[in-house]
């Protein structure tokens, strides 16, 4: 069974999460791993980390949303996604991870909402000068 069937199976099994999810959050650890340079395991914390950065630059401001669209409003959500894909054999853990090391890591509101403000409003009023002077 190829990769890509074997997130759906699981997408299938436990519906709160889509596959696009899946996929992100395998991509997110090959992200996480280049910027650690590591070859090997990741902690729960590092991952979230590395999901927080790979969603905000492909995703920007909209990357709440696209969560939302596949089925996760909060870190744990990524933890359980994780625990699906070590069930089914496609990542590994070790005897010191835990679901619980993905809760309440980060509030979505406050990385990828909060954070984007200051900058849309500074490029909306140099947008606004720019118009004004001509």
């Amino acid at each position: 069974m190829n990769g890509l069937r074997k997130l759906k199976k699981i997408a299938s099994a436990d519906p709160r999460y889509k596959t696009d999810a899946y996929v992100f959050v395998l991509e997110a650890l090959q992200h996480t791993r280049k910027r650690l340079n590591a070859a090997g395991h990741v902690t729960g914390q590092q991952l979230l980390d590395g999901i927080k950065h790979l969603a905000l630059e492909k995703y920007g401001s909209m990357a709440k949303m696209v969560f939302e669209h596949w089925g996760i409003s909060a870190t744990i959500d990524f933890g359980n996604i994780v625990i699906n894909m070590v069930d089914q054999g496609i990542l590994s853990k070790t005897s010191e991870d835990k679901l619980e090391d993905f809760r309440d890591v980060y509030d979505f509101n406050d990385v990828f909402v909060k954070e984007y403000e200051p900058e849309l409003k500074t490029r909306h009023n140099k947008h606004r000068r720019r118009k004004t002077h001509h």
